[in-house]
């Protein structure tokens, strides 16, 4: 069965509605004669005369009266979702939002970000989903809705990103820990004993690159999926956490805190989410507030943040 023109519902609905090809033709900008031949293949796909002549005028069949007013509805529902969108009331909104989020994100930005969201738009909700893994199923099927990271070599290249902010690993030890005192070497660094964050599976830390040329590795005791995690043995034993700093500002309460003996790369934090996504109003606002909320919980101005994402 072939497919229906449906280009053929507007001429159906402009010639129902003036009940002249003529004038038909003149609101669709269309010659009498391109009309007259748009009139004959609408009563070949219909099947019914639709327009018969009285007089010297045309009068609607029974079938085109039984259609006139679906058809004008169609018309106007498909002018409507082809339209552009309206202004977003924030007001009226109601919709859940799905953020796949690491560790961290959520205890430093979450209460920030939701009471900003509650103030101008009382309708949405936020759903956080621990991010387990660097997949970018998630936002391609649209199960979730945005997520936040780090862009990397296994970021989809489909995928939009906008910077939030920058970030560097640190070291972070219990209170009375041996390096929460004196000054931190690459050897007393490396000689203790250390928690690995890892989602995947791997053995070696981000710094491993770093203290190889001076002979140096980490001795890993435990290895463990999230930044919480790992906090929360180096808060109760002897180890040392190796974690992003700005991520874990609120997860580090109570604990000590150091820079690294050692020159590491810049972590960039992003958003990230799929290009279906960009013309829609709510998820272009929902992406204007965490850019803002992540700039403002740093101390970083508008201009600062601009400077981050170029």
């Amino acid at each position: 069965m072939s497919t229906p023109d449906l280009n053929l519902l507007i001429t159906l609905d402009a010639l129902l509605a003036e009940g002249s090809v003529a004038r038909a033709a003149q609101r669709l900008r269309l010659s009498p004669s391109a009309m007259s031949r748009a009139l004959a293949r609408l009563r070949e796909t219909t099947g019914d005369p639709l327009l018969v002549r009285a007089g010297r005028g045309l009068v609607p069949t029974p079938r085109a009266l039984e259609l006139r007013e679906r058809v004008s509805q169609l018309v106007q529902d498909a002018e409507a979702l082809l339209r552009p969108s309206e202004t977003l009331n924030l007001k009226q909104l109601v919709r859940t939002f799905r953020l796949r989020t690491s560790d961290g994100f959520v205890e430093n930005f979450g209460p920030a970000l939701i009471a900003r969201i509650s103030q101008v738009a009382p309708g949405v909700r936020l759903h956080f989903v621990q991010k387990l893994n660097k997949d970018s199923a998630p936002l391609r099927d649209a199960s979730v809705d945005l997520e936040t990271g780090v862009v990397g070599e296994l970021t989809s290249p489909e995928l939009r990103t906008r910077a939030l902010f920058r970030d560097r690993f640190i070291g972070v030890v219990r209170m009375g820990h041996a390096l929460s005192q004196g000054e931190i070497t690459p050897t007393r660094y490396a000689s203790g004993l250390h928690v690995l964050v890892s989602r995947r599976d791997l053995i070696e830390g981000p710094l491993d690159d770093a203290l190889k040329p001076l002979g140096l590795e980490q001795q890993i005791v435990t290895i463990v999926g999230g930044f919480a995690a790992a906090l929360a043995l180096a808060r109760a034993t002897d180890l040392i956490a190796t974690v992003p700093e700005r991520h874990t500002g609120n997860l580090r309460a109570g604990m000590h805190s150091f820079s690294l003996p050692l020159a590491t790369p810049e972590i960039r934090v992003a958003m990230l989410w799929h290009p279906r996504m960009d013309a829609d109003p709510a998820h272009r606002w929902l992406r204007g507030c965490i850019h803002d909320v992540c700039a403002e919980q740093l101390g970083e101005s508008s201009t600062g943040a601009k400077a981050a994402e170029d």
